[in-house]
């Protein structure tokens, strides 16, 4: 039977190897793995595995080709509903959404979906690629803001429609977080995030960096004077939060979102950039996302001897799994049911130490985790050079201050309906700009959604 051969494990980097580069971690899957690890699939009759995926990738069609060896029509499947497969098989958090609901997860290991899809999305890539069929163009412009996952998806599912879509992209490299959040060992810039953005753009969306929308030109006069029909705003939630702790003033304390974009977009740990980075000799993180994790596992790669500081247990760690495991092989410490209260520098005004209190577990809060109560009389002294905040972020409030009729709710995110509708009409929304920082594939989901809204409103008029 198909379900009793084991789940296939993927060819990582050595640990003591990958800790000191910036090459991708993960090899995956060869030809012979990926088939033996596709036919593991039941071709369930109600496949769980598709309602979970937030873009509603076909899974057990995808895998069913991958079995055939009809690679080709394996990435045409997945084609029909992602614009970004190679990126989603490496950073979607498959084990809660796909994996999570595979029949085989219930008494052993579920199909190994991520993996399969980055195998196919990469062999497509090394073989010519898919192009997926557009309908003739009907005379309408539709504005994208941000290039990140969400605007990527939106441009993606538009121009297969005919709409002449054009992004507008704050930085000057396009990607959003996929560019400037996720680091090279987790996903490769060139090789995968522009050769993904460059399918996008063979649809014939266009691409305009350096704009910023609020200050170089507005929705206002997009709409108004150059005949955009409808405006998508993706511009993610790139303004980071501290904790507004004493010391936080000091040299050495930055944000996770400050420190990633000057290593990954600014391109800090290659000796032939010149972007400046401060790492220290003992980095503390604070905070338990894939973010934190990014940080850590960066600044050690940069040489820091590097400890993850969290409020909680690891149970509760809200970063991947796969990431907390391959951080703590890698060598990084992590200091659990630990809050820092102060940052504490030197006459020169520079950190160098935090200080902590131990923390334990009272009753759950909103979120369902259980809430950390500090423990009277604990606190203790961590040595440190460099602090690196990553407790999340909010958007940018530049759009909604810029636009008349859009309202955003108490946390400064954009209001949007469940298909993205704004309450300014023509203006559409999604992915963390909405929900604040959430994952990839939440991000495209809500770009598909809005894309589907802003065809039905356009279609409509």
């Amino acid at each position: 039977m198909a379900n009793k051969i084991p789940r296939v494990p993927v060819r990582e980097q050595d640990p003591k190897v990958r800790a000191t580069n910036f090459e991708e971690v993960c090899y995956g899957y060869n030809v012979e793995e990926a088939q033996l690890e596709a036919s593991r699939c039941l071709n369930c009759k109600n496949p769980r595995c598709v309602g979970a995926c937030p873009v509603n990738v076909k899974i057990p069609e995808f895998i069913a080709q991958v079995v055939a060896g009809n690679f080709t029509e394996a990435a045409s499947v997945l084609a029909q509903d992602s614009s970004l497969p190679a990126i989603c098989g490496r950073v979607c958090p498959q084990e809660t959404q796909c994996e999570g609901s595979c029949i085989l997860g219930i008494k052993g290991e579920p199909v190994a979906i991520g993996k399969l899809e980055r195998f196919v999305a990469d062999w497509s890539r090394e073989n010519g690629g898919v192009k997926p069929e557009i309908a003739p163009a009907n005379g309408h412009k539709v504005a994208v803001i941000g290039s990140g996952p969400a605007g990527l998806a939106c441009a993606y599912d538009l121009a297969k429609l005919g709409y002449d879509v054009t992004i507008f992209e704050a930085l000057h490299r396009p990607g959003g977080v996929l560019e400037y959040g996720i680091p090279e060992f987790r996903l490769p810039k060139d090789k995968i995030v522009a050769a993904e953005i460059a399918d996008v753009m063979a649809l014939g969306v266009k691409i305009e960096t350096n704009v910023i929308v609020g200050r170089t030109v507005t929705i206002d006069s997009l709409m108004d004077k150059e005949g955009f029909s409808a405006v998508f705003v993706g511009s993610g939630a790139g303004l980071p939060r501290f904790m507004n702790i004493p010391g936080e003033h000091y040299n050495g304390v930055f944000s996770a979102n400050e420190f990633l974009t000057r290593n990954n977009l600014m391109k800090a740990y290659r000796d032939d950039y010149d972007t400046p980075i401060h790492a220290g000799k003992k980095v503390v993180v604070v905070g338990g996302g894939n973010v934190a994790m990014d940080a850590a596992r960066t600044a050690l790669r940069l040489g820091a001897e590097t400890t993850i500081v969290y409020r909680r247990t690891e149970n509760e760690l809200p970063a991947r799994k796969e990431e907390v495991h391959h951080a703590k092989e890698e060598g990084i410490q992590f200091a659990m049911l630990t809050n820092p209260v102060e940052v504490i520098g030197d006459e020169k005004g520079w950190v160098k130490a935090v200080r902590c209190i131990r923390m334990e577990l009272g009753e759950p809060d909103e979120s369902g985790r259980r809430s950390p109560i500090e423990v009277p009389g604990s606190e203790f002294e961590i040595e440190t050079d460099t602090v690196i905040m990553s407790l999340g972020t909010s958007p940018n409030p530049l759009i909604a201050r810029t636009t008349a009729g859009l309202e955003t709710n108490r946390r400064g995110c954009l209001v949007a309906d469940e298909n993205g509708a704004t309450t300014r009409p023509g203006v559409f929304a999604g992915g963390d700009a909405v929900t604040g920082a959430a994952t990839v594939i939440l991000a495209m989901g809500a770009g598909r959604k809005a894309a589907a809204a802003i065809h039905e409103y356009i279609q409509n008029r």
